[in-house]
């Protein structure tokens, strides 16, 4: 090819077009801009998206478990509805109801292991026969430690 223009092109042509057989530096510069902003903006995007998920980090096992499993169906599933919910959940602390229910039940089971101790230490096997006098206090060596029973 000439270097030569055709003849109804203008003489003065703008800056940012390229000439015949030059390199289009405005087109590379666009480019890059353009692989920077998307990958700037799919950045942004993920950090707001794990936003609930940061929030409960810091909550019970269980709360955190929910708003992580909500967070994956908003991800995967475009509904929304569940990032707002994942969100929600984040922001509200849930109170402690497992605590207070372990020790009730612990100490249920406690109460009901010494009456079942004390029940069985108490009840004479069948096979002998005493009368109301012979009877003799049982051994305490035998009771485990936890059903020994203080003073008070």
């Amino acid at each position: 090819m000439h270097g030569e223009l055709h003849p109804l092109t203008p003489h003065h042509l703008p800056f940012y077009l390229a000439k015949p057989g030059e390199i289009d530096v405005w087109m590379i510069v666009m480019g890059i801009f353009l692989i920077a902003t998307v990958l700037g903006v799919g950045n942004l995007y993920l950090h707001l998206h794990s936003l609930p998920e940061r929030m409960a980090h810091k909550s019970q096992k269980l709360q955190f478990e929910i708003v992580a499993v909500l967070g994956l169906l908003a991800l995967f599933t475009h509904i929304h509805l569940f990032w707002i919910a994942a969100l929600l959940l984040a922001l509200v602390d849930l109170p402690d109801f497992g605590t207070p229910l372990r020790s009730i039940a612990g100490s249920v089971e406690k109460i009901a292991d010494s009456k079942e101790g004390a029940g069985e230490a108490e009840t004479p096997d069948e096979d002998e026969t005493t009368t109301g006098s012979d009877k003799a206090e049982p051994d305490v060596s035998s009771i485990p430690k936890k059903e020994v029973r203080g003073h008070a």
